[in-house]
């Protein structure tokens, strides 16, 4: 059968972990994944978004992504409780180390999921289903939390069988099972098939995977340009290199978005790569590692995929030097106006040596950014993400450590300009699921 391909998703991941925590904590006795319950902003200001909910909440209509107002609304008894996210960040290492014992070959994709690669491992390639069954289960007897598994042979497979049904649930997504699972699916459940292609498609007469597939791809590219063929390509299962715009060898610490809308703002670009570079310097820090490289990879609204990596002058784990690099690479890549979907950021060449190079040009005081970083790692473990944040966050449209949008403020900012509000349900990166 040649490699296999996990997509391993955490369901429901805020929530699932914060439930842990508070019971460890002794704040709760009874299990937030068992009553409607959400991970959100700040209850008594009735401000912010859901983040997660549990399956209870979601038998009331709640949704994430949603304002918490209009959660509440449809749910009374909602309980609401506020991320901590450097307890999330030590929950996914968790993953990471437990599936590092059957594989070197793992691909973080963000914080809550990530693909394992397998390749001449016998028992696996005889039933690949049942190890990954057995997998499922370990993760939630050793971890306490639940998993879906999407298992395939490559990357878009695996994360599209992974998302067929939720919860701790293991999905097949073979190159064979196509026609059967993936083509009677309607057309905006294929990866990347946003609302506007989606629009685009039906009025070519396509509303189902399997139209996508039978079309003429000709007759696509004519349409739709570079991504009608793209899109195409997909519904028959076909992966591009660069398709989630990371690389297997690119061993390191990494982040990526998912946009629901068009980024076209170069200020607003930068927000988001701080973000992420946030995440990636909270989980350098906490592993005590330095990263001697950054990367970064984009993809344009018409599937355009570009990325550049950089070595740094000294390693670092300092988030400002991350985001300098992160910035630097963007701009080397776009021009400031064309439209962005996806950006991610990588942090590689890893070491855990102390040792930096001072210049004598350098006007920067990185011991004391250094500790300064350590402070807010610090408070945010104790005291929850928004005990603190960067001042450039407080009147952004971009979550200060998750790497997400806040969507509530952003599709305001959307219906400013008479856009579309949000991508169909399930195409931008969420942690519900």
């Amino acid at each position: 059968m040649g490699k296999i391909v996990f997509h391993i998703d955490v369901n429901s991941a805020f929530l699932s972990w914060s439930a842990i925590l508070r019971l460890q904590q002794g704040i709760d006795t009874t299990d937030l994944r068992t009553i409607p319950s959400a991970v959100g902003g700040d209850e008594e200001a009735r401000h912010g978004v859901v983040l997660a909910k549990s399956m209870p909440a979601k038998k009331y209509g709640v949704t994430t992504g949603e304002p918490l107002a209009a959660a509440r609304r449809k749910c009374p008894g909602l309980i609401v409780i506020r991320p901590d996210f450097g307890f999330y960040v030590e929950q996914s290492n968790r993953l990471r180390q437990l599936l590092a014992k059957y594989t070197d070959r793992i691909v973080p994709f963000s914080i809550d999921e990530a693909w394992a690669e397998f390749e001449g491992f016998e028992e696996l390639q005889r039933n690949p289903e049942v190890f990954a069954n057995r997998l499922r289960e370990e993760i939630k007897e050793t971890l306490g939390f639940t998993v879906n598994i999407g298992v395939s042979t490559n990357r878009l497979l695996s994360k599209m069988a992974g998302d067929f049904k939720k919860p701790d649930l293991v999905h097949t997504l073979f190159p064979e099972e196509i026609p059967q699972k993936l083509w009677p699916l309607p057309v905006g459940k294929l990866l990347f098939a946003g609302r506007a292609a989606q629009n685009k498609l039906k009025s070519l007469g396509i509303y189902t995977i399997g139209d996508l597939a039978r079309s003429d791809p000709g007759m696509l590219k004519a349409h739709m340009k570079k991504q009608g063929e793209a899109l195409w390509q997909y519904a028959w299962g076909r992966e591009p290199d660069d398709l989630f715009g990371i690389h297997t060898e690119n061993k390191g610490y990494g982040n990526s978005v998912t946009t629901a809308t068009d980024v076209t703002e170069e200020a607003y670009a930068r927000q988001i790569l701080l973000s992420l570079c946030e995440t990636v310097g909270i989980r350098l820090r906490a592993d005590h590692r330095k990263a001697g490289a950054v990367s970064v990879g984009m993809r344009t609204g018409n599937f355009e995929n570009s990325s550049r990596q950089m070595q740094l002058d000294s390693a670092t784990d300092v988030t400002e030097e991350l985001y300098q690099a992160a910035c630097t690479l963007l701009m080397r890549m776009w021009d400031g106006h064309r439209p962005l979907r996806l950006l991610n950021v990588t942090a590689t060449r890893l070491t855990e040596e102390e040792y930096r190079q001072y210049s004598l040009f350098d006007r920067v005081n990185y011991e004391k950014l250094e500790k300064a970083n350590r402070a807010m790692d610090s408070i945010r473990s104790r005291f929850g993400e928004d005990a603190v944040m960067r001042a450039s966050f407080l009147k952004s449209t971009v979550s200060p450590t998750g790497g997400g949008l806040n969507r509530e403020k952003r599709r305001e900012q959307i219906s400013r300009k008479n856009r579309p509000a949000e991508e169909e349900k399930g195409k931008e990166k969420s942690e519900d699921g």
